[in-house]
């Protein structure tokens, strides 16, 4: 048996607090810039929905590469739908905010309010995953706790 101690590098709680501070400020920043969107309704809809398909893809976006940065481990097909997905948000989004016509500055706004909503999501999925990997590897070197079958941490503990 082999007695390898793995250092873990752990976010600081200011890192975290800092990582979810940024993301509910660029949530609350778009959240305005839609609920005060000048137009239609059908415009303020279309963007909602596109601000929500772009988040959810970023964050599918996040787990795919992170889950497939060591090797692969999902099908080519999924590869297609999450990158085609994230992809498809964006455009679509960025085509309905060029298309609405409005204020430039009210453009320039929700441009840059989309994009720090998006940048956020990706460094809070980043964030989540290093706190779960931590933790996961923490307790595959606590020889006290038992691991589930089939976990991968078990395999090397």
């Amino acid at each position: 048996m082999e007695n390898t101690v793995r250092i873990m590098q752990r976010d600081t709680g200011a890192w975290r607090m800092q990582v979810w501070i940024s993301f509910g400020i660029a949530v609350l920043v778009c959240g305005t810039g839609l609920a005060w969107l000048p137009g239609g309704d059908l415009d303020r809809a279309f963007m909602v929905m596109g601000y929500f398909f772009c988040l959810s893809s970023a964050f599918a976006l996040s787990k795919y590469v992170r889950d497939n940065a060591l090797a692969p481990s999902d099908t080519p097909l999924w590869a297609m739908v999450v990158w085609g997905g994230f992809a498809l948000s964006m455009a679509l989004t960025a085509w309905g905010l060029w298309r609405m016509e409005i204020n430039p500055t009210w453009k320039a706004y929700l441009l840059v309010s989309w994009l720090y909503l998006i940048s956020s999501a990706f460094t809070l999925a980043k964030t989540l995953r290093d706190a779960y990997e931590a933790e996961r590897l923490e307790r595959a070197q606590d020889p006290g706790l038992v691991l589930p079958a089939g976990d991968p941490a078990a395999a090397n503990h």
